[in-house]
């Protein structure tokens, strides 16, 4: 009796989580339709291929060393007199990221030699002169280097995504494995890839710049122009760009005074200044209000200008000292103001990203794939059932049953654990049929056999069950440790198969051995016994 509680709960259960509580027929198709998580090749959306531009990141880190190193000479009075870095385009096997010093004291060269050994441990100083050095850095770092970048671009295309609210996005590692600067997202169901694409590859590499008080000039030649058309050491040009309109070109110093990085959160709302203008206000770390707080004391009445991606979105004079928040205004619509909130609350993408594919896959491939999945799902079952029944007569009735209660148990798991189902996962569960009545057949011919030694019907559906049990172990173990191996080492739809697969055959192994033996007790208890089984 509690055996046969536990079928009927579990069908119950089952059943709940694949259809919950409709009240109407458009009710039931709306429930199955949220509780089960189609993928991108059922349900259509976007399919990108993004790579991370790891050099970005490897001269943000030569930028910081400079200034750095700067400020080592400085305290230890060591006179250099300039400072720059190469500019790769990009970060190959035999590419590098690149220090130049200039004009380093003659006559305090051990200081600094041993200065840059004991702070700088990632880079390899070579002496070009007498006075004039390069700072390579090594290979295990910069190995690291692009590792970690390419890590945390990935975590944070992750956020973005989520924080968009789109359902069962994939967001992975992509392409060779050696140099691990792809990432793969697919969006399945959305319905506008291209605001999708511009929120994830928004860098929003945000940077509060000093401002070097000349300008504005009306045009990037007029700057140069009146620069002679060389800028000064560690300087560049930017420009500052009010909505649709420009408002000049700065000469901006290239170190930044805090960067995206130094970012504690964000919020977006009106701007107080500009009625019908917005803004997104951001507060810092610790550590960043702690320099922007000592920079801003010391530069009073200078500007300073922030610059978000490549332009100057702000620039504003140091009236006093500030410490841990600021404002980016000016922006010209509320999703312009939220967007760069997101980007910003979820953290600045270390590098740069492009675009190496771009796919969107229309709904109806889905719809294709769906209808001839079920068709062919439903063939197979027939086809299954029939020779169930014609060969096993009535117990092919209860492997009917216990394959169909397999296949409950499967869907539900898959909504239960918000399983994303794929063309592959369609496979799978077909894959589980055959499995399923597989486990019936070395029963049912387990069961012959007893019964042809002259055993009694009770005496041979005991030995049947129990001498096929290690059997059946054997064989789901043996499948489940191949699915294994096919979700570590395979991608997304061959994970999708892995796991249907497994859910399926852990599914078959209570529906065979635990199910169909409680319809054969049911069909043997009391006086039911009949004179023959009909096996």
């Amino acid at each position: 009796m509690m055996k046969t509680v536990v079928i009927i709960a579990t069908v119950l259960i089952c059943i709940f989580g694949i259809i919950g509580f409709p009240r109407s027929v458009d009710g039931l198709k709306a429930n199955v339709a949220r509780n089960i998580h189609l993928g991108l090749d059922l349900k259509g959306g976007s399919h990108l291929v993004l790579q991370v531009q790891v050099q970005d990141a490897a001269k943000t880190q030569a930028e910081q060393a400079i200034e750095a190193l700067r400020e080592e000479t400085r305290t230890r009075n060591i006179i250099v007199n300039g400072f720059d870095r190469n500019d790769p385009e990009t970060l190959k096997d035999t590419d590098t990221i690149q220090i130049n010093l200039h004009g380093v004291d003659q006559t305090k060269t051990q200081i600094f030699r041993n200065m840059v050994t004991e702070k700088f441990p990632d880079w390899t100083l070579t002496p070009v002169n007498a006075s004039d050095y390069r700072m390579n850095m090594k290979n295990t770092a910069l190995t690291e280097l692009k590792r970690n970048t390419v890590t945390q671009s990935l975590q944070t295309i992750e956020k973005r995504v989520n924080a968009l609210g789109l359902t069962e996005p994939t967001v992975q590692a992509h392409g060779d494995p050696v140099t691990q600067s792809e990432i793969l997202v697919e969006l399945p169901g959305e319905g506008d890839p291209a605001h999708v694409k511009d929120i994830i590859g928004a860098t929003a590499q945000l940077k509060i710049v000093e401002v070097k008080n000349e300008g504005p000039w009306k045009s990037r030649e007029e700057a140069l122009a009146s620069k002679g058309g060389i800028l000064p050491l560690n300087t560049e040009l930017r420009e500052y760009v009010s909505g649709s309109s420009s408002g000049g070109w700065y000469l901006l110093t290239r170190t930044p005074v805090i960067t995206g990085q130094d970012m504690r959160s964000a919020r977006a709302g009106n701007d107080p200044d500009s009625p019908g203008r917005w803004e997104t206000s951001f507060s810092l770390s610790q550590d960043g209000a702690r320099r922007f707080e000592k920079f801003t004391q010391a530069n009073i009445g200078n500007r300073l200008a922030v610059v978000l991606d490549t332009q100057i979105r702000s620039v504003a004079t140091i009236q006093s000292a500030i410490s841990d928040s600021g404002r980016i205004n000016g922006l010209s619509s509320d999703q312009e103001a939220k967007d760069l909130e997101l980007v910003l609350r979820t953290g600045a993408l270390p590098a740069g990203i492009k675009y190496l594919q771009e796919r969107t896959v229309g709904p109806s491939l889905g719809i294709d794939s769906i209808r001839e999945g079920i068709l062919s799902g439903v063939a197979g079952l027939i086809a299954v059932i029939i020779v169930m029944l014609v060969y096993y007569k009535k117990a092919g009735l209860n492997a009917v049953l216990a394959l169909l209660l397999n296949t409950i148990l499967l869907i539900a798991a898959l909504s239960y654990f918000s399983a994303t189902l794929t063309l592959p996962g369609i496979a799978g569960i077909i894959l589980t049929v055959g499995m399923a009545v597989d486990s019936n057949v070395l029963i049912f011919e387990r069961i012959r056999e007893e019964l042809r030694s002259g055993k009694s019907i009770p005496a041979a559906v005991e030995a049947g069950f129990g001498k096929a049990w290690w059997t059946i172990v054997d064989t789901h173990v043996t499948t489940i440790v191949s699915c294994l191996f096919l979700f570590l080492f395979g991608t997304g739809p061959v994970r999708g198969f892995a796991v249907t697969l497994v859910i399926g055959l852990l599914a078959n192994v209570f529906t065979a051995v635990f199910v169909s033996r409680v319809i054969f007790d049911w069909e043997l208890s009391g006086g039911r016994q009949p004179a023959e089984l009909s096996i």
